[in-house]
């Protein structure tokens, strides 16, 4: 649905509700890794087609190349987290009608790299060539 007029779509309004949902339970001191690593995989099946396809293979990277990583959700959409903040993150193109998916890194990676460096990458599948780039920015996000 469009937004209305200064305001925000359904679909904002429903990943700032998942947030509010997320900081309740981590004040509550709910939210263990396990736990988060069931919230994660539960987001992820509730995706579809090439979103979960995505989803399921960046999670199994990101275990596999920064295992120190947390996984949690974060705005209702996939996330890992070091020392309790969101390094990067999976965002699927379905829940805001996007052409594209995003993988994205908070002001928390390492990336720097001079005055410029992207942060957010527009993800339509996943080849081999993607997963090495994101191998490479992982490790240099977590380092």
């Amino acid at each position: 649905m469009s937004p209305k007029k200064g305001g925000f779509t359904d679909e904002e309004r429903a990943a700032m509700k998942d947030r509010v949902r997320e900081l309740k339970a981590e004040a509550r001191g709910e939210k263990a890794k396990a736990d988060g690593e069931a919230d994660v995989l539960a987001k992820i099946a509730e995706m579809q087609g090439s979103d979960r396809t995505m989803a399921k293979r960046l999670h199994a990277i990101i275990k596999a190349t920064a295992p120190d990583l947390a996984p949690r959700t974060w705005y209702g959409m996939p996330a890992y987290s070091k020392d309790g903040k969101v390094l990067c993150f999976f965002q699927s193109a379905e829940k805001f009608k996007s052409r594209y998916a995003t993988f994205g890194f908070s002001d928390k990676a390492n990336l720097d790299e001079g005055a410029m460096w992207p942060v957010a990458f527009a993800l339509k599948e996943l080849t081999a060539t993607e997963e090495a780039r994101i191998v490479a920015l992982v490790k240099k996000a977590v380092s």
